[in-house]
C-alpha cells in the first residue's frame, strides 16, 4: 500500500502537465546529481511525447519547462523545430516562449535558423508593436549574414517608423546586421543620421551606437558623420548642464550610459582630424570639470573622457586636465578605478611624460597596494617615469620595493632596474653599488647575461677596480648562494686579486687580507653544494690567476688545481688539466696566459652585453687577425700551443678545405692551426625574412636545412620598445598534410630595446610534397596589454647551403 501511494506521488510530481515552478521545486529537491539526472530525464522523455501530439494547449508551456533544462546543461535540441512551429502561431503567448526559445537553442550554424526566416518577416511588419520587437531581438541576437541580407531593407523601415519603442530595438538590430554583413553599413548611414534628432534615450542611445559602428567599419562613412560633432557636442552639453533625462539619473551623473557612449564616438570622430578635434575641446574641458568622481558613475564618464582627450588632437592643457584627473583616480579607495588609472598613464607616459611625473609620489605609494595587479601596474608605471633627473631618488624607491616584492615580481623588477640603471647611471661608482644591490637582494632572479654585463662595467671603470674588489670579496665571504653574486666577485678576485691583498684602497675602509682568506673563500665556493657548475669554473679559473698575483701560496693553488683533475664534472676537469698543464710543461708562459684581461669594448664583436652581437664571421675574423699579427717565426710558441691542446707537434695534415687567409702563409702546423681557426668564415648565415612587425615586436623566418620532404625552420622575436615582451608564444599551423612539431621556446621574455632575443625551432615533415604554407599566431603582453596577431606564411627562404 505504501509502495502504490509514493509511486502515485513520483506520477503526480513529474506528470506532463505539471507547472514549470513545481518542475523547478522537485529538481531543486533532488539530493543527489543522480536522482536530478532522473527527473530531468523523465521530465524529457515526458516534454517529448507531448511535443508529437497535436495542439493541446500546452506546447509553450513544454517549452518554457525545456528551457529551464537547457539552463541547467542538460540536452535541449529536441525542441528546435516546436521553437519554429511556435514562432509561426499567431497567439502572442506562445509567440514569445518561441521567439525566447529560438534565441537559447539555436543559432546561425543551425539549418533550423532558416526556417524562421519568413516568420519574422512577417512579424516585423505586424500591427502589434510588442510582436514586432520579439522579432527584432531575436534577429539581433542569433540572425546569420543570409538572414540579415534578406531582412536589412525591414530594419531600414522599421528605423523610419514613428514609434520610439520600435525605432530603439531597430537600431540595435541594426547594429548586429553591420557586424555581421559589413557591406550593408551605407543601407543604415541615411537613417542613422536622422536618428540624432530623436529625444527619446532609448532612441537616441541606439543611434549613437549604431553611429559608432559604421563609423569603425567604413572609412567613408567616418567622414560623412564628422559634420555632426556639433550635434553631439550639444547633446553632451544638454547631459552636463541641464539634466536632458532625469529618469535616467544615476548617482547624480544624468544619463551616465549614454555620455560614455557619445564620448566614445566623439573619440573616433576626433582623431587625427583638426576641425573636429577643436569643435569638442571646449566640451571636453567641460565634462571633465563638471563631473562629481566620487560616484562609480562619474568616475566612468571621467575616464572616457580621459580617453578621449588623449586621442584626439587636444590641447595642451587639456591633456594636462586628463593626467590630472587620473592622478585623482590613484586616491580612489576602490583598486578596480586605481587599475586602470596606472594602465592609462602607462600608455600616455612617453608623450606627456612631465604630465604624468607631477604624480610620481602616488605612483610609488602603489607599490605597496596589497593587490597584485596594482602592484604589477604601478611597478611598470614607475620603471616608465625614471629619468636622468629623477634617478637617484625612484631608485631608492625601486629597491627598497625589490626587498619586499613578491617572487613573481622579482625577476621584472631586476630587469627594470637594470635597464633604467644602465641609461641613466649618474656615475659609474653608483651603477656598480646599484647592480650589486640588486644581486644581493634578487640575485636568483637576474637574467643570465647580468653577469657578463657587470663584468664589462667593471672592466671599463679602471679607478673602481679596488673599490670594487674590496666591496665583492666582503659579499663573497658574508654569503655564497647567490650565484651570479659569486661568479662575478670570483672573476673579480681572479683579476683584481693584487688590488684586494695591497689592502689601499681610498673609496671604502681599508680591510687587510692575507692570501690564505682569498684561497679560503674560493676554496669554500669549489666545495660547496651551493655551487653551480658554471660557479665553480669561475672560482677555479680565479684560483689560477691568482698563482701570478700572490708569491707565497702558489703550491697549494698548485694542490687546488690538480684535486679537480679527476672531477666528475667535465668542463671543470678540462679546466684544471690545462691548468696542471701550464704548472708542469708550460710554467715560462704561465704568467703571459694568466695576465689581466684588457678593458672589454662594449661594442668590440662577439660582446653581446645582452644585444644582438655580431654574427659568428665577424668574431673569426677578429680572432684570425689576431692570430696573424704574431711574430712571423712562431717557433717553440706555436707547437707548445699545439701540446697544451693535445697535438703532437708534428705537422698537421692538410685538411680538405681550402681557405685563403690574410698574411703571409705557412706550411708549419700553426699554419694548419690558422686555417682551421678561419674555416668557420666561410658559411655565411641563413637568410631570414622578416613575417611580423607590430607595436615593436619582430619576428623573423630562417630556413636552417631543407630536405625534398622535410624543413627545419627557426622563428627569431626581437623587441624595440622600452619594456619588456612578456607571456610570449608562438603557435603554427599547417595544411593537414604536413606534420609539424615545435620545439620548446629559448624563453617566453623578450628584453627591451633589443638586449635579447627569443628563438623557437620548427621541424615541418612534408612527405606528399603539397604546396607548404604556414600560419603563426602570435601572443604576447606589452605593458599590461595582451597582443595577439596571425600571420600568413606563403613562401620561405632557402636554406644558406
Amino acid at each position: 500500500m505504501v509502495m502504490n501511494i509514493s509511486m502515485s506521488c513520483s506520477t503526480r510530481a513529474m506528470s506532463p502537465s505539471v507547472r514549470l515552478q513545481e518542475m523547478i521545486r522537485v529538481i531543486r529537491g533532488a539530493r543527489t546529481q543522480g536522482e536530478e539526472r532522473g527527473v530531468i530525464q523523465r521530465e524529457c522523455a515526458a516534454i517529448r511525447a507531448q511535443f508529437r501530439q497535436a495542439d493541446n494547449g500546452t506546447r509553450s508551456h513544454n517549452l518554457a519547462k525545456l528551457l529551464y533544462v537547457h539552463m541547467l546543461g542538460y540536452p535541449a535540441h529536441f525542441g528546435q523545430m516546436e521553437c519554429v512551429r511556435l514562432i509561426a502561431s499567431p497567439r502572442y503567448n506562445e509567440k514569445r516562449v518561441g521567439y525566447l526559445g529560438a534565441m537559447m537553442l539555436l543559432d546561425e550554424k543551425q539549418d533550423a535558423s532558416l526556417l524562421i526566416t519568413n516568420s519574422i518577416k512577417n512579424d516585423l511588419s505586424h500591427n502589434s508593436q510588442y510582436v514586432q520587437s520579439l522579432a527584432l531581438c531575436t534577429l539581433a541576437c542569433m540572425g546569420s549574414a543570409e538572414m540579415c541580407r534578406d531582412l536589412a531593407p525591414e530594419i531600414d523601415r522599421l528605423l523610419r517608423a514613428s514609434n520610439s519603442y520600435i525605432k530603439k530595438k531597430a537600431a540595435l538590430c541594426a547594429v548586429h546586421i553591420v557586424r555581421k554583413v559589413p557591406d550593408l553599413g551605407e543601407l543604415f548611414t541615411p537613417a542613422a543620421r536622422s536618428l540624432l534628432c530623436e529625444k527619446n534615450h532609448g532612441v537616441l542611445h541606439g543611434a549613437v551606437v549604431l553611429i559608432t559602428e559604421l563609423c569603425e567599419r567604413n572609412p567613408d562613412t567616418l567622414e560623412q558623420f564628422r559634420k555632426v560633432v556639433p550635434e553631439l557636442v550639444q547633446i553632451m552639453k544638454g547631459l552636463v548642464m541641464s539634466g536632458y533625462s532625469p529618469e535616467h539619473n544615476v548617482a547624480g551623473i544624468s544619463d551616465p550610459f549614454l555620455q560614455v557612449r557619445i564620448l566614445r564616438l566623439l573619440r573616433i570622430l576626433g582623431r587625427n582630424n583638426d576641425t573636429a578635434s577643436d569643435a569638442m575641446n571646449d566640451l571636453l574641458a567641460q565634462v571633465a570639470t563638471n563631473t562629481d568622481s566620487s560616484k562609480t558613475a562619474g568616475s566612468a564618464v571621467l575616464y572616457e573622457t580621459v580617453l578621449t582627450v588623449m586621442d584626439i588632437k587636444s590641447e595642451s592643457g587639456l591633456r594636462v586636465l586628463a593626467v590630472n584627473i587620473l592622478g585623482r583616480f590613484l586616491l580612489n579607495n576602490d583598486r578596480n578605478i586605481r587599475y586602470i588609472s596606472m594602465t592609462s598613464l602607462q600608455k600616455i607616459v612617453q608623450t606627456d611624460h612631465n604630465a604624468v611625473q607631477r604624480h610620481r609620489g602616488t605612483i610609488v605609494d602603489c607599490l605597496k597596494d596589497q593587490d597584485a595587479s596594482v602592484k604589477r601596474r604601478a611597478l611598470e608605471l614607475s620603471l616608465a617615469l625614471v629619468s636622468a633627473v629623477n634617478i637617484r631618488s625612484l631608485m631608492k624607491e625601486l629597491l627598497l620595493f625589490l626587498s619586499s616584492c613578491p617572487p613573481e615580481l622579482r625577476a621584472h623588477t631586476t630587469s627594470g632596474i637594470f635597464n633604467a640603471a644602465e641609461r641613466y647611471a649618474p656615475s659609474q661608482r653608483w651603477h656598480i653599488d646599484t647592480i650589486l644591490h640588486v644581486l644581493t637582494t634578487a640575485g636568483g632572479d637576474v637574467r643570465d647575461e647580468t653577469v657578463p654585463n657587470l663584468i664589462q662595467l667593471i672592466t671599463t671603470a679602471t679607478e673602481l677596480h679596488c673599490y670594487t674588489v674590496h666591496k665583492l670579496y666582503r659579499a663573497l665571504i658574508t654569503d655564497i648562494s647567490v650565484q651570479s653574486l659569486v661568479q662575478v666577485a670570483c672573476w673579480c678576485i681572479g683579476e683584481y686579486g693584487d688590488l684586494l691583498l695591497r689592502g689601499e684602497c681610498e673609496e671604502t675602509e681599508p680591510v687587510q687580507v692575507t692570501e690564505d682568506d682569498v684561497l679560503d673563500a674560493l676554496e669554500t665556493v669549489l666545495q660547496s653544494h651551493m655551487s653551480s657548475p658554471a660557479t665553480r669554473g669561475f672560482a677555479l679559473t680565479a684560483t689560477m690567476k691568482l698563482s701570478t698575483r700572490i708569491t707565497h701560496n702558489v703550491d697549494r693553488i698548485r694542490s687546488i688545481v690538480s684535486i679537480y683533475g679527476s672531477c666528475i664534472d667535465v668542463e671543470l676537469q678540462q679546466r684544471a688539466v690545462e691548468y696542471n698543464a701550464l704548472f708542469k710543461k708550460y710554467d715560462h708562459m704561465r704568467a703571459a696566459v694568466l695576465e689581466r684581461m684588457p678593458v672589454i669594448d662594449k661594442s668590440s664583436p662577439g660582446h653581446t652585453n645582452g644585444e644582438s652581437a655580431g654574427g659568428i664571421k665577424e668574431l673569426e675574423q677578429t680572432k684570425l687577425t689576431q692570430e696573424v699579427v704574431l711574430p712571423k717565426d712562431p717557433g717553440n710558441q706555436v707547437c707548445d700551443l699545439l701540446d697544451l691542446l693535445g697535438g703532437s707537434g708534428e705537422p698537421v695534415p692538410s685538411s680538405g678545405l681550402s681557405h685563403t687567409v690574410p698574411g703571409p702563409a705557412t706550411s708549419t702546423s700553426g699554419g694548419d692551426l690558422l686555417d682551421l681557426l678561419g674555416g668557420l668564415d666561410v658559411s655565411p648565415a641563413p637568410p631570414s625574412v622578416k613575417v611580423y612587425e607590430k607595436n615593436g615586436v619582430t619576428l623573423k623566418l630562417q630556413t636552417d636545412s631543407q630536405t625534398d620532404t622535410g624543413m627545419t625552420i627557426t622563428l627569431t622575436a626581437t623587441n624595440s620598445t622600452d619594456g619588456d615582451i612578456t607571456s610570449l608564444t608562438l603557435q603554427a599551423a599547417v595544411p593537414k598534410s604536413v606534420q609539424l612539431q615545435m620545439k620548446a621556446p629559448s624563453g617566453d621574455v623578450i628584453p627591451a630595446r633589443g638586449l635579447g632575443l627569443v628563438t623557437q625551432t620548427v621541424l615541418l615533415n612534408n612527405p606528399n610534397k603539397v604546396s607548404l604554407k604556414m600560419r603563426v599566431r602570435v601572443c604576447y603582453s606589452s605593458q599590461g596589454a595582451v597582443c595577439q596577431d596571425t600571420v600568413q606564411i606563403d613562401s620561405f627562404p632557402s636554406p644558406a647551403w
